[in-house]
């Protein structure tokens, strides 16, 4: 009984190691690099909701603490991003992806993709509507900067149409050195490899702290 009283999910333990880590005397220790203030929580795809509590569960610890958190949802952005094209653009799009899906799925698919990559992708993109928050953010709480962090969450919106390691490289160096950590849903493939969804092919391309 006593085990079940104190056992941690591999969620909880992540989220507790993350905690100590922002909270450290010496400052955030999410990353070894100065400049570089990332990290990548990693769940499971199906465990959105439990992830969610944690999250909420962590902004009550770090607002306790005098932190201020901002989190943005990569699917709110997305969305905004789509109306922004206007409604005859996205029933074009969606009339067309109808017409190739029912061709062939993947023919649809890869038309939804180029369709809307030029809107997502690169340092335009997602990204500079995620450095825009934190900017508009720290510029409101200036008293608060070095005690803010930006959850990144709702990744799972963009799959299949974006890398979450190519929204990182393009936020380096834009995110006011407010500590940044992304929510990622997928699995964790040795040390540093993550695979988007559980779907996509693993990518390597990760610098930052991964938990749990």
């Amino acid at each position: 009984m006593s085990r079940d009283l104190f056992y941690k999910t591999p969620l909880q333990e992540g989220f507790a190691r993350l905690q100590q880590d922002l909270l450290h005397d010496d400052g955030p220790q999410i990353s070894t690099m100065r400049n570089y203030r990332f990290a990548i929580m990693v769940y499971d795809p199906g465990e959105e909701f439990k992830l969610r509590l944690e999250v909420q569960r962590l902004s009550s610890a770090l607002t306790a603490g005098g932190w201020v958190v901002l989190s943005i949802s990569l699917q709110q952005l997305l969305l905004d991003r789509i109306r922004a094209q206007g409604e005859d653009w996205m029933q074009r799009v969606a009339a067309m992806e109808k017409r190739t899906h029912t061709m062939d799925p993947e023919r649809g698919l890869n038309y939804l993709r180029t369709r809307l990559a030029p809107h997502i992708e690169g340092p335009d993109g997602i990204a500079a509507d995620c450095a825009r928050l934190i900017a508009n953010f720290v510029a409101q709480h200036p008293d608060k900067a070095e005690r803010t962090l930006a959850i990144i969450g709702r990744a799972g919106a963009l799959y299949p149409f974006f890398r979450s390691s190519a929204l990182l490289k393009h936020l380096d160096g834009r995110t006011q050195h407010v500590p940044v950590v992304l929510m990622y849903p997928g699995q964790r493939v040795a040390n540093t490899g993550l695979k988007f969804m559980g779907q996509l092919d693993p990518d390597n391309d990760y610098r930052p702290r991964i938990y749990p």
